[in-house]
């Protein structure tokens, strides 16, 4: 089975809450979201071309693990508390399956 991705993507337009929402990211919310979805790779992106645009990616085994994931109240919780600390912040969310990987 192909590894599965869960993308989130976070728009900060306040340039002022920026270091502090990626310190958030950094220190509080990805290692509690690595733990809660027990995966043992995640990125986190700032975006060159537009700085407002944050990503953060976790990668799974497999779609099932994601899938079983996206049903179940770990990410409800993990979503919650992201609301709670930054109700302002737009956010958009996209699984995908590897199709290929190259290596050169």
């Amino acid at each position: 089975m192909p590894a599965a991705y869960f993308v989130v993507r976070a728009i900060i337009t306040d340039a002022s809450k920026r270091a502090a929402f990626d310190t958030w990211y950094e220190t509080e919310h990805l290692p509690d979201a690595v733990k809660t979805f027990g995966v043992s790779k995640a990125w986190r992106f700032w975006s060159l071309d537009d700085p407002s645009l944050h990503q953060a990616m976790y990668q799974f085994d497999d779609e099932a693990k994601l899938q079983a994931i996206l049903k179940g109240d770990a990410l409800k919780r993990l979503v919650a508390d992201f609301n709670r600390d930054w109700p302002e912040v737009q956010r958009a969310r996209e699984t995908l399956v590897l199709a290929q990987e190259f290596a050169q």
